[in-house]
């Protein structure tokens, strides 16, 4: 293990330099979470499509069962108020998958997910060891709660510009994510629509511009990718499509079997309103073949939540997103205890 790798392990009270991606919508339970940080890794919690409740009930179930570190991220965007007429163009493009799984017409939602400002107030009473936030630094309230909680702070960058904008705004360490990896892209300063930078070009741009620590993520599935990252001078890893068939995992069950037989992947705002990368189907096709004027995120995430929520429950796989990076044929459905030590093994890790 390299010294930047052992003193990143050492000072967020880690055995391994792995992070597991906080994915939310589902894969990151509790029980993942527990079984990462048992084998040594830090796992997180997805929290950004949580209310407060669910985010103490979850800390909660970690903490009654674990006493290893673990994170919550969130993400940073500001809250929604679309104008009516953007709504109804979004869900007219929507009505025709909506016949087809027999769902009535959409309507307009009561509201749209959870207040950022309420589950700030959550992450600071149950005061995780570590906070992480995607889209953008942590507002300053979430940077003042977590130092006087003594709460450690990740945030993602996807350029070596957003990733010095995060040092200065405090934060302890920076996750560098790669073009390769799943789920949304964290950009907040470039535009998502711009070529992403692969992870192999990114994390050394970023570690030459920042003196915090540098988490390598996207594309990283196993001993290979670890060593890799280090080699980059990483200090860790994260890594979140290789959990998504672990037993632990809540992933869903089309999903998991997808990951070994999906026509690769894609990249899309058509489906949340931010670009996301999930396996490739027909409807990540279909929403982004006008993605453009589908609106910002969260409003066409939750419109077309009503939809996958009821492909999902009818087994139909070509109408969810399920989302991956372009690793994803790399994935083993392995308890996630046994992935950490293998992975390991096969970067050649030594603990201190």
């Amino acid at each position: 293990m390299t010294a930047s790798a052992a003193g990143f392990a050492a000072r967020f009270g880690l055995r391994w330099p792995i992070v597991q991606a906080p994915m939310a919508g589902g894969p990151t339970t509790p029980e993942l979470i527990i079984a990462v940080g048992a084998a040594g890794g830090l796992g997180s919690l997805g929290a950004a499509l949580m209310p407060p409740s669910e985010i103490r009930a979850a800390a909660a179930a970690i903490r009654s069962r674990a006493n290893t570190p673990f994170a919550i991220n969130l993400f940073v965007l500001p809250p929604a108020n679309p104008e009516p007429g953007v709504v109804a163009r979004a869900n007219e493009r929507l009505v025709r998958l909506h016949t087809e799984v027999g769902l009535p017409p959409p309507s307009v939602p009561a509201n749209w997910g959870a207040s950022l400002e309420h589950q700030i107030d959550a992450v600071l009473d149950v005061a995780p060891p570590v906070v992480s936030t995607h889209f953008g630094p942590p507002p300053p309230r979430l940077v003042a709660g977590c130092r006087a909680r003594g709460i450690s702070i990740f945030a993602t960058a996807t350029t070596a510009d957003e990733a010095a904008h995060l040092e200065d705004c405090g934060i302890d360490a920076v996750v560098a994510q790669g073009a390769e990896a799943g789920g949304h892209r964290g950009s907040f300063l470039a535009s998502a629509e711009a070529p992403a930078i692969g992870t192999i070009a990114l994390v050394p741009s970023i570690v030459d511009r920042v003196r915090i620590p540098v988490i390598a993520a996207g594309g990283i599935m196993d001993g290979r990718g670890i060593r890799a990252a280090l080699a980059l001078g990483a200090s860790a890893v994260q890594m979140g499509t290789a959990f998504l068939a672990c037993p632990e995992a809540g992933t869903h069950p089309l999903h998991k079997a997808a990951l070994a037989t999906a026509d690769g992947t894609m990249v899309t705002r058509g489906v949340t309103g931010r670009h996301a990368r999930g396996l490739r189907n027909r409807l990540l096709e279909t929403l982004d073949a006008d993605a453009e004027a589908a609106p910002d995120y969260p409003i066409q995430n939750v419109l077309s939540a009503v939809l996958r929520t009821a492909a999902a429950r009818g087994g139909r796989d070509d109408l969810m997103a399920m989302w991956a990076g372009q690793g994803h044929r790399l994935t083993r459905s392995e308890p996630a205890r046994d992935l950490v030590a293998r992975w390991v093994a096969e970067a050649g890790l030594r603990g201190a």
